[in-house]
């Protein structure tokens, strides 16, 4: 125990020591976490800026507008039939909605008409404008209907209408799927730098046996098992303090509602951290050279990250791809986030956690196995 103590403390030291690879292991999983607040941080409000040209100049047209004025995230301006496509071309004004002469009258009969909505922006915008003010034209043209062309039964109508004793109240219901987003693309940002410094962590492994330096630890007190042991052990601290730091920018700093406990996020990607060393080792048992081994690892690591989801929704891809990424890891770790984000219990994911430890435990076994088979260098455990 002393021995994998000392190994553990010494490879600590000479990683640390060298300012690039603290910036390597420790910053660069912040990058995702950037990327992620810039294409998913913005407030996600938007005001619709509304020109209306009030050609009737009736009390319906006027009590339209006043409704229209009413909308939340709308803003509405009354303009001049001259100025209104010079303000449009000019994107002052996202759409146009013009009252000419005879709406009111056409919407009192039952059919309205007599109105026009322009915009450059197409349906984005006038759907949005749309959907509110065809049924409010729509509720007074039944009003309409009727009292056919009874006038005072009409405007009886439509005053008690005007003047309903109930009242509708809005409120604005948070949107999640946006923090949702982030912390999925700001995580698997960080799965793919987790894979790529085991990798590079477990590459000491083969640069000291090329150096000669393995050997020389062999015939000292240290034997190939501890040996491994510290190397491990070495990765999981490394990418324990990747995870935490990357949580905690992302919870206290950035302010990222990540939809799950911090503890449940931690261990989910912890758990993947020993996946990711059983990867990194498996990598080197079949590597003869540090060359190789930077070959497999590019072959390995960022095909199956790009298809397990992690940068983009897996729902894009075709089915043959997703089905594909059902047997990676990343993809469970992902789904287990996703999982704990919808309000599943961590309980009743045992399934998934049982289905990670399986994906760590098969990687370690193919890599013992392949070191015990290696007869070119003295076995490593």
């Amino acid at each position: 125990m002393q021995t994998i103590m000392w190994l553990i403390l010494n490879n600590l030291r000479i990683i640390f020591k060298n300012k690039k690879n603290v910036i390597m292991y420790i910053c660069v999983p912040l990058i995702g976490i950037l990327i992620s607040f810039v294409a998913y941080g913005g407030s996600g409000k938007t005001v619709v800026q509304v020109g209306v040209v009030n050609n009737d100049q009736q009390i319906i047209a006027n009590d339209t507008i006043k409704f229209l004025k009413g909308l939340d995230n709308v803003h509405v301006k009354e303009i001049s039939n001259a100025t209104a496509s010079e303000k449009i071309a000019a994107g002052k004004l996202d759409c146009v909605i013009t009252f000419h002469e005879g709406f009111s009258k056409s919407v009192r009969s039952g059919n309205p008409a007599n109105i026009q909505i322009s915009s450059i922006k197409g349906a984005q915008i006038t759907s949005f404008i749309k959907s509110y003010l065809y049924n409010y034209i729509d509720n007074i043209s039944a009003i309409g209907k009727v009292a056919k062309d009874d006038l005072n039964h009409f405007n009886q109508l439509y005053t008690n209408y005007q003047n309903a004793s109930f009242k509708i109240t809005s409120k604005t219901v948070s949107d999640s799927s946006k923090s949702e987003n982030m912390t999925t693309y700001s995580l698997g940002f960080l799965i793919m730098i987790m894979l790529m410094a085991a990798c590079n962590l477990s590459d000491i492994i083969l640069k000291e046996k090329e150096n000669r330096i393995y050997f020389r630890l062999l015939s000292t007190p240290v034997n190939a098992r501890n040996y491994i042991i510290s190397n491990i052990v070495v990765n999981m601290v490394i990418m324990t303090i990747q995870v935490l730091s990357t949580l905690f920018f992302m919870t206290v700093v950035f302010k990222i509602d990540i939809q799950i406990a911090f503890w449940q996020a931690a261990f989910v990607m912890i758990l993947f951290a020993l996946i990711s060393v059983g990867i990194s080792l498996m990598i080197v048992a079949f590597s003869n050279s540090t060359k190789s081994s930077n070959a497999l690892q590019n072959l390995i690591v960022v095909p199956t990250v790009m298809i397990s989801g992690c940068f983009w929704p897996i729902e894009i891809m075709p089915t043959s791809i997703q089905k594909i990424a059902d047997f990676l890891p990343q993809r469970w770790t992902l789904e287990t986030l996703t999982q704990l984000q919808k309000g599943i219990s961590f309980g009743s994911l045992y399934l998934n956690f049982f289905i990670l430890i399986a994906f760590a435990i098969s990687f370690f076994l193919i890599a013992i196995y392949k070191f015990s088979r290696n007869s070119s260098t003295r076995n490593f455990v």
